[in-house]
This record gives structure tokens, C-alpha cells and sequence, in this order.
């Protein structure tokens, strides 16, 4: 039987009155959605829809699309917030952290495996003929989650031209990714301010029907104060657990060790990366891959092509970052161990502020959701994301299709050109092959990851790799 065709835990009996729900209740529910959450945000969030609004019945349409909304202004991996939100909605500090925790167990050990394969097994001929296939269609599913997110975003000429603006910005100055995304805020709350009409700020739709009949939470129902100085004592704990580690290793190791370098930019990913897991990974592989060295452009796109193919938050490729810059300067430890050290790390600060900004600001989220200048201001972050996942698609294209990738530059310009003679013909087939089945057959990236990885093997198996 494969993971995604479990049977859910049953839901209430009576569709006329849900009955409450026990935390044991709720943990089998986020495990189920833990364990189910494939397809990026879009399809986690889905998945969340269904056992939260239509088959438990726990929330309405309108208070899932409120807490949907708050997480939205949070950096991170929205879905997983969503998960800690609800969680504590209903079950206080307890269901959050659990509802969180399941949304990333089920990831964090797939991947540390893969991360352990990719590692030990990686020059192996099947095994490096299928990371060549799953390389080759992440071009793809990335291009196809620009044409998604752009769609969703760019609703107007003006933010249009802030993600036209944020890509040259990336591509051709190589500005750094939290310098374009505090302008395009600016930009955004600036211009909101003089022409609303330039920046619509729709809401983000249901993916389905609100459900029919009362939900065990009312729409009406209020956060108590003893629930809210919960949340800030819970809130207090995850900044405390979050930054310990950091400051530890930085006395303990210095600021050049592997580690405490990890810790310090995860943190800093945490904090200004807003836009999903696609804005991350732009931010991640400017830094990983040309500030300190750690890994190569190949690796940053195995790694995205493996984090498509597990349960989770999309945002668990850091964790194969962490791992494979450790694994790759290990100092006096093995090399696995130094991996999977840096793998833990680079989760615990990477999950841990998630939880922080949820139980600092949920307490506060009507007052959020109403902020017309904070809706405007990150409506000019969401439009330079679009341009942000184009710079990544396009650093990504080069980088699979061509085995010698050069940076010319005339001054603050820069511009990123391959070797022409260095095409590498069966990676450009099996994208054109990605292409196609995503495009033409609208194939699940599941599927499409399947099929790009046999076509790479049988590319390695007989030598045209």
C-alpha cells in the first residue's frame, strides 16, 4: 500500500453535530496529514482543507481561510504554520506543537536518508543516473510553479513590473535576496498608500465548497486570556530554543566551524524568507553555493528534486543543505556524523522560529488580518517572489542543461552564460520530457519525478551520461 493511500481516521459520526475532538483524536489527524502532505503548499494545504473543513468539520471555510491568511504573512513554510495554528486553536500550546511537529517527522527522516544515499551512493551508475533524471525535471516543476504563483500574484501592471524589477535585481546586479524583498515591501505599502487601485490584495480561495452544517468551533468563539499568556510563555520557550544552540555553538566553536555557520544562516533564512519554499531555496543556493562553497549547483538542484518526493514542507531541502555542506567539511568528525549533525541543525533553527511567530502573533491575528498597509506591503513581497522563483528557474536551467556555467562582469552588472559547447543533450531531453508530461498531461510531480528518474537511469545504464 503507498503512503498517500492510508485510510484517514474516521470521521464524527453525525454530520449534524460534530462531536469534540481529544488531543489522541487530533494527533492520529495531523499524523494522517503529516504523512500525506505532497505537491508543495498548494497540495498540503488541500490536503489540510479536507480532514480539517470537510471531514471533521473542526473549522469553517472563513476561520481556516483567517488562520491561512496570518501564516501568509509569516516567513517559512506557510502549510506547516498552518498546521501549528490550527493545532493550537484547538488544543492550546500542546495540539500546536504536535500539529507542527508531525507536519516535518515524517519529511526529516526520508530525507536524512536520501541526504545518507546521495552521500555514500551518489557516483553509483543507477543510483547517479536517477538523481540525473530528478535533476532534469526539477527545471519543470519549477517553471511550473512560476506560471502557478505568478498567476495567483501578478494581478495588476505595477506588480508586474516589481517582479520584472526583483529579477534583474537577482540575475543581473546580484543584489542580495533580503535587499529585494525589504524594497518591494517598501514599494508595495509606498504605493498602496497613494493608489490602491495598483495593488489588489485579494484573499487567497477556498480549494473547495465551504462544509455544510455547525463546526466544533465556532466562528464566533474568542481566544480566552489564559489560552493567549499560553501562547507568549510557548513563544518565550521557542526563542529560547532556537537562539541557545546558535550562541553555544558560537562560543564553543568560533564563527568559521561548519556548524555554527549553519546555524547563523538558517536562523537569518527563518527570519527574511518570505514567499515559500521556491523563495528559500533562491536565498539557500545564493548563499550555500556561491558565498561559502559548500555545495555545487548540482547538488542544490538533487536536493530540491528530493524534497519534491517527500512528505512535508518543500522548505525540507535545507535539511539536505545542512547535510551535504557538514558531510563535506566534517573537520575532525566522520563524515556522516558531521552530516547529520549539520542536518539537525539546520532543521532545529529552520523549524523552531516557525513555531515562535505562531505563538507570539496568533493571539493578535484579527488585528493582522485587517491591516490594509501590512496587506499592501505584502502584496509587493508576493510579486517579487514571482521574480525571484524566475531567477531560480533560470540559474537552474543553466546549471542542468550545461556542464560549464561562467559569471562575466562589467562593473555592479553581471550576467551568467553557459559554455555552449558543454550541452548536456540527455539532460535537456528529459526536461523537454518533464515539460511535456506536466504541461500536456498535467501528470502529479510525483509521477513526473518517477518517470524522469527511470528515463536517467536507463540514460546512465547505457552510457549517454
Amino acid at each position: 500500500m503507498r503512503m498517500g493511500d492510508q485510510t484517514p481516521p474516521t470521521p464524527a459520526a453525525d454530520p449534524a453535530a460534530p462531536q469534540p475532538a481529544t488531543l489522541a483524536e487530533a494527533t492520529r489527524v495531523w499524523g494522517y496529514v503529516g504523512l500525506n502532505s505532497f505537491g508543495g503548499p498548494a497540495g498540503q494545504i488541500a490536503v489540510m482543507h479536507r480532514e480539517v473543513v470537510d471531514r471533521h468539520r473542526w473549522l469553517s471555510e472563513a476561520r481556516f481561510l483567517h488562520a491561512l491568511n496570518y501564516c501568509m504573512v509569516l516567513p517559512g513554510p506557510e502549510a506547516q504554520q498552518l498546521a501549528t495554528y490550527i493545532g493550537w486553536l484547538m488544543h492550546g500550546v500542546r495540539g500546536g506543537a504536535i500539529a507542527g511537529a508531525l507536519f516535518v517527522i515524517p519529511g526529516f527522516i526520508v530525507m536524512m536518508a536520501l541526504s545518507i544515499v546521495y552521500a555514500v551512493y551518489g557516483q553509483v551508475g543507477w543510483v547517479a543516473g536517477a538523481l540525473f533524471g530528478l535533476q532534469a525535471a526539477v527545471v519543470a516543476i519549477v517553471v511550473q510553479a512560476l506560471i502557478r504563483v505568478g498567476g495567483r500574484t501578478l494581478h495588476s501592471r505595477f506588480l508586474q513590473i516589481v517582479a520584472a524589477v526583483a529579477f534583474a535585481a537577482l540575475f543581473f546586479f546580484a543584489i542580495p535576496f533580503p535587499v529585494v524583498i525589504i524594497c518591494a515591501g517598501l514599494a508595495g505599502w509606498l504605493i498602496g498608500r497613494a493608489r490602491t487601485d495598483w495593488i489588489p490584495t485579494a484573499g487567497p480561495r477556498a480549494s473547495s465548497g465551504d462544509a455544510v452544517g455547525p463546526h466544533l468551533l465556532s466562528d464566533d468563539e474568542s481566544i480566552g486570556p489564559d489560552k493567549a499568556r499560553g501562547a507568549f510563555r510557548a513563544a518565550a520557550l521557542c526563542l529560547v530554543l532556537w537562539l541557545a544552540p546558535v550562541i553555544f555553538l558560537f562560543i564553543l566553536l568560533g564563527t568559521d566551524h561548519i556548524f555554527t555557520q549553519e546555524s547563523i544562516l538558517f536562523s537569518k533564512t527563518a527570519v527574511i524568507t518570505f514567499g515559500g519554499a521556491y523563495a528559500v531555496l533562491a536565498y539557500v543556493s545564493q548563499q550555500a553555493v556561491q558565498t561559502y562553497g559548500w555545495i555545487s549547483a548540482s547538488d542544490m538542484v538533487t536536493g530540491l528534486g528530493l524534497a519534491e518526493t517527500t512528505p512535508g514542507p518543500l522548505i525540507m531541502v535545507v535539511q539536505f543543505v545542512g547535510f551535504l555542506a557538514a558531510y563535506n567539511h566534517p573537520g575532525s568528525l566522520p563524515p556522516l556524523l558531521a552530516g547529520v549533525i549539520g542536518a539537525c541543525i539546520t532543521v532545529w533553527v529552520t523549524f523552531l522560529p516557525c513555531f515562535f511567530f505562531i505563538f507570539l502573533g496568533a493571539p493578535f491575528v484579527e488585528r493582522l488580518r485587517h491591516s490594509r498597509a501590512l496587506r499592501h506591503a505584502l502584496t509587493g513581497i508576493g510579486a517579487a517572489v514571482v521574480g525571484v522563483i524566475l531567477n531560480l528557474a533560470v540559474w537552474f536551467a543553466l546549471n542542468t542543461s550545461f556542464s560549464t556555467v561562467t559569471t562575466i562582469r562589467w562593473g555592479p552588472v553581471q550576467l551568467t552564460v553557459p559554455q555552449w559547447s558543454s550541452v548536456l543533450w540527455a539532460s535537456v531531453a528529459i526536461t523537454t520530457v518533464a515539460a511535456v508530461l506536466v504541461f500536456r498531461f498535467k501528470m502529479a510531480t510525483l509521477r513526473v519525478l518517477a518517470v524522469c528518474a527511470a528515463v536517467g537511469i536507463a540514460a546512465a545504464l547505457t552510457g549517454l551520461v
